[in-house]
């Protein structure tokens, strides 16, 4: 038995942006048309952490994957980091497994991804500024995945470590066609004037006032995924239009949703299944929330492997 190791710079070639919010439309289309089989993901507590274990099968593209997350908080006096996850991909036929790759990674770019989506269904096509709360991993994936469905001409990037914003503020000046790039002095402006708000923190408190938003805004938020977290305030909540990942996920988990006993108006997979419209007006405002789904690492992993077996990517290794 052999198995294909893929590192994270393997999976990063293997699965670029736009290919990648092509795979979460699918993911998404299969979740919602219950053609996917995605149990609650189950936590595992011990005296230091808690590893979370993501496993799921989707029936129509024959999908099969489980993905293991483990955050232990101290891990950082480690010199070891807080998050770290891997993803294992099985034959369906047999159950045998087929590869073992990266799992930050994989999380980070079909995160980026289905926020990407979300922006492509949801915001309005001529979105052109953006708000970024979060200048970390998740919040770098949010802006890839919009900036490749939208022509984005300014990012104004808000993080509590003002040197990490100004991080990555450096960083996107240097990405191809990039926009203007601001550290805003006022948050509250830069909401007033953004298109599109993408959430990408730890917070448990609201980022911002949602009676800031204007007409036809659109917030993407992915931070909070605990009911005690909440990046999204129940001002927004109740002038947008709700949108999630999965119904079932974030009433369970999703503190952005269950604090202010959000209405759900659809599933992203819904309207990538053409079941409900996405954007309606350019004065809606629109909220997607996701709290992440296995659906995504399945078949984000499962597209992965097939162009690395294509390209003769990463390492086999014999188990025998």
């Amino acid at each position: 038995m052999k198995i294909r190791i893929l590192s994270a710079d393997a999976i990063k070639a293997a699965l670029p942006m736009q290919d990648a919010i092509q795979v979460m439309a699918s993911a998404f289309g299969q979740f919602s048309a219950g053609k996917a089989v995605v149990p609650l993901r189950s936590r595992l507590h011990t005296e230091k952490g808690v590893t979370l274990l993501m496993p799921a099968y989707l029936r129509e593209s024959r999908n099969l994957a489980i993905k293991i997350v483990s955050i232990y908080g101290k891990n950082p006096e480690a010199g070891l980091p807080t998050v770290t996850a891997v993803v294992t991909v099985l034959d369906p036929d047999t159950g045998m497994p087929l590869a073992f790759m990266d799992g930050d990674s994989l999380t980070a770019i079909r995160t980026g991804a289905a926020g990407g989506l979300a922006a492509d269904l949801l915001s309005r096509k001529g979105a052109r500024r953006v708000v970024l709360f979060g200048a970390g991993v998740q919040g770098r994936s949010q802006l890839r995945g919009v900036m490749a469905v939208r022509s984005i001409e300014e990012v104004f990037v808000i993080d509590q470590a003002e040197k990490k914003a100004r991080h990555l503020a450096d960083e996107i000046r240097t990405w191809p066609h990039a926009p203007a790039v601001h550290i805003p002095s006022a948050i509250t402006e830069a909401v007033r004037e953004a298109d599109i708000i993408l959430a990408a923190t730890t917070s448990t408190m609201p980022l911002f006032d949602g009676n800031d938003l204007k007409p036809g805004a659109h917030v993407t938020g992915v931070g909070a995924f605990t009911p005690d977290m909440q990046e999204i305030d129940e001002n927004t909540v109740r002038r947008a239009r709700v949108i999630v990942d999965s119904r079932e996920a974030c009433l369970a988990e999703a503190g952005d949703i269950i604090k202010p006993n959000a209405s759900i108006d659809a599933e992203l997979g819904d309207i990538v299944n053409g079941r409900y419209p996405g954007r309606q007006t350019d004065e809606e405002i629109t909220f997607f929330k996701s709290v992440g789904l296995a659906a995504q690492d399945a078949a984000a992993a499962a597209a992965v492997l097939a162009r690395a077996e294509k390209k003769g990517m990463g390492t086999l290794v014999e188990m025998d």
